[in-house]
């Protein structure tokens, strides 16, 4: 939704909201008037506050974001776990190797 139709929305919100408030509240039309004015003058305000708000931090979520900064951190993480995982597998052959040994039985012992 555009930020003008949240204000119109918002505004005839206050209106409606207004009239209903003032109906119930006041006794004479000067009431009514006042009760509808003013609430519908605190919605339109109230939009445009929720809608600066909404742009501001809309706009500042993409333009403050590093994306070159974090691309060199993701490669870098990317060449630290390929290592550790070329480490691993090397201990992994050396353990099976040790494995194989051992399991051998050597000549002379008895088991």
């Amino acid at each position: 939704m555009l930020g003008e139709n949240f204000v119109y929305f918002f505004t005839v919100q206050g209106f409606f909201v207004g009239i209903i408030f003032g109906i119930l509240k006041s006794f004479d039309a000067e009431g009514l008037l006042l009760y509808t004015f003013f609430i519908t003058i605190f919605f339109y305000l109230f939009s445009h506050v929720i809608i600066a708000l909404y742009f501001k931090t809309l706009t500042a979520k993409s333009y403050f974001f590093p994306k070159e900064t974090h691309e060199k951190e993701l490669d870098f993480f990317v060449a630290e776990i390929n290592k550790r995982e070329k480490l691993i597998d090397s201990v992994y052959k050396i353990t099976d190797a040790a494995m194989k040994i051992n399991s051998q039985d050597l000549p002379g012992q008895k088991t």
